[in-house]
């Protein structure tokens, strides 16, 4: 296989590079499998708490990151929606596709297909995620045509909804879990997003939303 330009030649046809790159990291990976498989794995691989203490913990560790964290039943979705963001002064809000529209405001708009510029000038964006670590305080966003990965970095502010099974304890049972959607893009978030330049001057909202609720729905 050779290289030229921006993409590579094999047996004289073209190949996007993306691709070939892709295809040779599956090859080596298939090649190595079966080493892989018999590694010992001496790590805990199965969490023993129940869903309360899983969500408690969560909710622990998203506080300490300095998330908002709110709690609610499935038939008050929509006033606990509705409630955050009255708290936040929060509005001019867009959603993802896939979120039920009885959960929002009638003043919330879906925002999949928004321009960066558009959605830089929005007031946030409400989404659900796909999974939540306890141990390590993380949501897991999944990507698809109804949640852009734009719409959950650009917006200065992210409300996302979180159901109570959908909290693990330990980051192999949520590997095990991710594997059913692994072929998407995901995010996983700890908290607002923040950094610190060499100085250690903490930095909010550079590499996403600055404020972060979770909602986590029993």
């Amino acid at each position: 296989m050779r290289y030229q330009g921006n993409r590579f030649e094999n047996g004289g046809q073209n190949v996007d590079s993306r691709e070939a790159i892709l295809a040779r990291i599956r090859e080596a990976h298939s090649q190595r499998e079966p080493e892989y498989g018999d590694l010992p794995r001496l790590y805990r691989q199965e969490g023993d708490l129940d869903v309360q203490d899983r969500i408690a913990l969560l909710s622990e560790r998203l506080a300490d990151y300095g998330c908002g964290v709110h709690r609610c039943g499935r038939d008050g979705i929509a006033a606990a929606i509705g409630a955050v963001l009255g708290q936040r002064g929060r509005t001019d809000m867009v959603a993802s596709g896939d979120l039920p529209r009885e959960w929002l405001p009638d003043t919330v708009r879906t925002g999949a297909d928004l321009s960066y510029r558009e959605l830089d000038r929005v007031g946030g964006v409400i989404t659900r995620c796909s999974l939540a670590i306890a141990q390590t305080g993380t949501i897991v966003l999944e990507h698809d045509a109804h949640t852009p990965r734009a719409l959950t970095l650009i917006p200065d502010y992210h409300l996302c909804v979180l159901f109570a099974e959908q909290v693990v304890e330990l980051v192999p049972e949520a590997m095990r879990r991710m594997a059913g959607f692994a072929e998407r893009p995901i995010t996983t978030i700890s908290g607002p997003s923040a950094t610190s330049d060499i100085e250690m001057t903490r930095v909010a909202g550079v590499h996403g939303p600055r404020t972060l609720d979770v909602l986590i729905v029993k």
